[in-house]
């Protein structure tokens, strides 16, 4: 993956009068990188997507696109970013080529290039096949995937996607998420959604907002290793009392699920696995289970939009005092 910055936000906030829609976030987003933007609906979202964007202006804060301030460089800036809002800005009354000639005349490309952008547009977002018919007669996948290409027509460093799946079938989610793995070959990606499992299969980082604020910002594996439990499940035909399994010097607490099933509580960082396996078949306790338990990303997702902001320590440390990028 190549680490270049391509957008650099910092202390943004937003307010609508006393409302505090965004407040004092701070985050940045690299090429070839897929940034997935988490928080139940009405956290900030989009907010923050309009303001990155050019569609709102921030009440404080700083924005930098592919060297651009947003503010003092707006033409700039805005063209070298791409925007999906989660209603997509489509005419459905013309067809898909009219439509994407129309965004490509908006976004200013020269005319000798119009022809050439649509048609990269088109076969990056597999509608060479449908060029011809009305944005009104496709299903929503296809419409999503037009509502893409005119984010992208312009070929720009940034491509923000807010719930660019929503009301999907599995099928079309599935697509969408392949073309966004792809469009972040060349691109930096930033894809807003309160869909958990969105997060997962399509992201190479991780921010969670929630109240106008981040709580959480790193990357997938930090996140997956978070979602580790300190716990374990232990199935015994014969079972010992719950005593005996209390005094297993790596065992914190025993839980007892049924006469033959126990969860055990235990240092996260030492799995005790093997050992009772191993204890198990010494002493005959007949084991026919022992899993490590795991937190799902709901669990995460609930722990941290209601415990304490977890920022990412790169961001911490370039945002407490370092010069702009």
């Amino acid at each position: 993956m190549e680490n270049k910055k391509l957008l650099s936000v910092k202390h943004l906030s937003r307010f609508y009068g006393s409302l505090s829609a965004v407040n004092n976030i701070s985050f940045h987003l690299n090429k070839g990188e897929v940034l997935g933007f988490l928080g139940p609906n009405g956290a900030g979202k989009s907010t923050t997507m309009q303001v990155i964007t050019g569609n709102l202006a921030p009440s404080a804060g700083q924005i930098n696109i592919y060297g651009f301030d947003l503010l003092d460089s707006a033409k700039q800036a805005k063209a070298n970013i791409g925007y999906l809002p989660e209603q997509p800005p489509l005419y459905r009354e013309l067809t898909v080529d009219e439509y994407l000639s129309f965004c490509a005349q908006i976004n200013r490309i020269e005319n000798t290039k119009q022809k050439i952008a649509l048609e990269k547009a088109k076969e990056r977002c597999g509608l060479t096949e449908v060029g011809k018919r009305l944005i009104n007669n496709l299903s929503k996948g296809y419409q999503q995937r037009v509502g893409i290409a005119q984010a992208i027509i312009h070929n720009p460093a940034i491509v923000v996607l807010d719930e660019p799946t929503v009301g999907l079938d599995p099928i079309q989610i599935k697509e969408i998420r392949n073309l966004i793995r792809e469009l972040a070959e060349d691109h930096g990606v930033i894809l807003s959604t309160h869909i958990l499992p969105e997060v997962q299969m399509t992201c190479d980082r991780v921010q969670i907002i929630n109240h106008g604020q981040l709580v959480y910002s790193d990357d997938i594996n930090h996140l997956h290793q978070r979602m580790r439990s300190n716990s374990l499940i232990l199935g015994l035909n014969h079972a010992p009392s719950e005593a005996e399994l209390k005094s297993l010097n790596f065992i914190d607490e025993v839980e007892v699920l049924s006469n033959s099933r126990f969860r055990l509580s235990h240092a996260i960082e030492n799995s005790p696995s093997e050992n009772i396996a191993q204890i198990a078949a010494d002493k005959n306790w007949g084991l026919f289970e022992i899993r490590p338990e795991q937190k799902t990303l709901e669990q995460v997702f609930v722990e941290l939009t209601s415990g304490d902001v977890i920022a990412d320590e790169a961001d911490t440390e370039e945002y407490n005092g370092a010069s702009a990028a």
